[in-house]
């Protein structure tokens, strides 16, 4: 079938159109696309606020971060939000961006203690990947961690073996 003059044009025309369309639909999803992963961190942001909301948990022990590695600041308290279940709440936090960076009970009472921190012999409890270099963030601490023992909370690099920061954490 031959198609000529405005029957030809009609239909390159709304064959255009259609191509057209499809695209803006493409670049939209694309566009939504970061917007989802925005929304889930929100989310995970939303479900650890609501968490301490609706257990109202007792603080145990609080210390204030201070950087080693990277600036890091922001406050570490441990939480006792149910029988035998405990917390580790990070507040106005904020440390610099890194690879493999994880958050860890440590057996030393400080960063000054770096020479005993560094080595394999430090006792650690990991509590997880960090969620974000920014922002209020919860970890669950393991059932039956002795809190006498980990004296400190530390923002580790494992690829670098480094500490970003660390909060002594004492008493409440």
């Amino acid at each position: 079938m031959k198609f000529t003059g405005k029957a030809g044009l009609i239909l390159a025309t709304l064959a255009f159109g259609f191509l057209a369309q499809s695209s803006i639909l493409a670049q939209d999803a694309m566009k939504q696309e970061p917007m989802k992963d925005d929304a889930m961190k929100q989310d995970s942001i939303k479900h650890d606020d609501m968490m301490m909301k609706e257990e109202k948990g007792k603080a145990l022990l609080t210390g204030k971060f201070h950087g080693k590695v990277h600036s890091t600041e922001g406050r570490a308290t441990v939480y006792q939000v149910g029988e035998g279940k405990m917390v580790l709440r990070l507040t106005g936090f904020k440390t610099s961006n890194g690879p493999d960076v994880h958050v860890i009970l440590v057996a030393v009472k400080d960063a000054a203690d770096d020479a005993n921190f560094l080595t394999s012999k430090t006792d650690r409890v990991e509590l997880g990947k960090l969620k974000g270099n920014q922002g209020d963030q919860n970890y669950e601490i393991p059932t039956g961690t002795d809190l006498s023992k980990f004296q400190a909370v530390s923002i580790y690099c494992e690829r670098f073996n480094a500490n970003f920061g660390i909060a002594a954490l004492e008493k409440f």
